[in-house]
């Protein structure tokens, strides 16, 4: 939750922790709505990353779904 930078800008946090933001793929899609909100030119490698992370996430999520599709239902 404090990863994800809601309330605070990504400048207020030190240089050498931005890459911990970037991992965050929450962190890119909220930088671009205050940077369409202030007026600011993109960052599109960071909504890029974002985007990447995403559906990097959605392929993993889909593969263990599957592979635990069977013994789901046991389970629960």
């Amino acid at each position: 939750m404090f990863l994800t930078p809601v309330i605070y800008p990504v400048s207020f946090v030190p240089e050498r922790w931005r890459w911990m933001l970037a991992l965050n793929p929450l962190s890119g899609i909220i930088e671009a709505f205050r940077d369409a909100i202030f007026g600011r030119p993109f960052n599109w490698g960071g909504l890029a990353l974002s985007a990447v992370l995403t559906f990097a996430l959605l392929a993993a999520a889909v593969y263990v779904f599957r592979k635990m599709v069977q013994e789901f239902a046991d389970v629960v």
